[in-house]
């Protein structure tokens, strides 16, 4: 499965898919989650209970947690081996303090990879987000990728329809660049993905992220990656609490809507 790359364009020249190839017709379903706890406090809280019935599938039924990383290098035709026949990623959004304190220990329990997607002006600043500190942590198990949320979570078809022009087109710099700045800072490596805030993306949003440095980004579109996806506007499945059972087996078999 080769991704179309940046805009649209066809892939390189000399990537060619492999007639070996045995990842999933039907895709690679990413998992994107965002809270956690005992209850569903709302649409976004997946239950501590349900999340480890998801990752408890995923054991039991042979599928493989690939790092997110290892997805976009493969779409981009970089990734040798091959990804396994049975590939799904897990994402978490936001930086919420419960990816600390209620996903990390079972992370930690199936030992599989997740990326993080984080805007830091909530780390260390708002109750309900984690520390800087306990992001750190989190990294040095190995299993977080820490990836770019923009700077403060911005709604871009709010702030467009609010700003001048030239006032928008320096707002988007801003969000895309001190975000990408402040996390490299304060976590160290290469911040280089990017979740769209509200899965609000369009052509000069996308141009921009490429100027800032990023090589990948994802909306909340609940589908598989596909080859024909453009890599600045990766889909996942952004999950509820309901997604469980028989809904959650279809999502991760990319038959899911």
């Amino acid at each position: 499965m080769i991704c179309v790359l940046l805009l649209g364009l066809p892939p390189a020249e000399g990537v060619v898919k492999d007639k070996k190839d045995t990842s999933q017709a039907a895709g690679v379903s990413i998992l994107l989650y965002h809270r956690f706890g005992p209850t569903v406090a709302d649409s976004m809280t997946i239950t501590t209970a349900v999340f480890e019935s998801h990752l408890r599938y995923l054991k039991d039924n042979g599928y493989t947690v690939v790092p997110l990383s290892r997805l976009v290098d493969y779409c981009q035709g970089k990734t040798a081996p091959l990804l396994p026949s049975k590939a799904v990623v897990i994402v978490a959004d936001d930086g919420h303090k419960s990816v600390y304190t209620d996903m990390f220990p079972l992370i930690k329990k199936y030992h599989v990879p997740v990326t993080l997607f984080l805007y830091p002006s909530a780390i260390s600043n708002a109750s309900y987000a984690m520390t800087w500190d306990q992001i750190r942590a989190l990294k040095r198990t190995g299993l977080f990728d820490l990836q770019g949320h923009t700077y403060w979570h911005p709604n871009f078809k709010t702030e467009k329809k609010r700003l001048s022009p030239v006032a928008y087109d320096k707002f988007v710099d801003m969000q895309l660049r001190k975000s990408k700045g402040k996390l490299e800072k304060e976590l160290g490596g290469t911040i280089n993905m990017l979740a769209w805030p509200f899965g609000i993306y369009d052509d000069q949003l996308v141009k921009k992220a490429v100027a800032a440095g990023y090589v990948a980004a994802f909306t909340i579109e609940r589908r598989p990656v596909m080859p024909k996806d453009r890599i600045m506007e990766l889909p996942r499945y952004l999950l509820k609490n309901t997604d469980s059972g028989k809904a959650f087996a279809a999502i991760v078999e990319g038959k899911s809507p």
